[in-house]
């Protein structure tokens, strides 16, 4: 465990917390003292940490989408089934 407080509450209440857009790590800002850190070197870093943050959200929206498909059809099999069991 890292501390950080989304790690220990339940999975519905991390849940709950806004999603981290790509933008907002691109578009995010450190303060670099003289003996600090590259800009360079972290705008690249943040910039790549966005493009597989996007390819990660867009994975997960394919996902859900597929998932309510496949439970619609379930839900449209199961009314079948139930629909042919009543005429037997």
């Amino acid at each position: 465990m890292t501390g950080r407080s989304d790690e220990r509450q339940p999975p519905a209440q991390a849940n709950r917390r806004q999603q981290l857009r790509p933008w907002q790590v691109r578009e995010r800002c450190f303060n670099v003292r003289r003996r600090g850190l590259d800009p360079v070197e972290i705008r690249t870093f943040l910039n790549q940490v966005a493009d597989e943050l996007t390819v990660a959200q867009t994975a997960l929206r394919a996902v859900q989408e597929e998932n309510v498909r496949i439970k619609n059809a379930l839900r449209s099999w199961q009314s079948t089934q139930s629909a042919n069991r009543l005429y037997r």
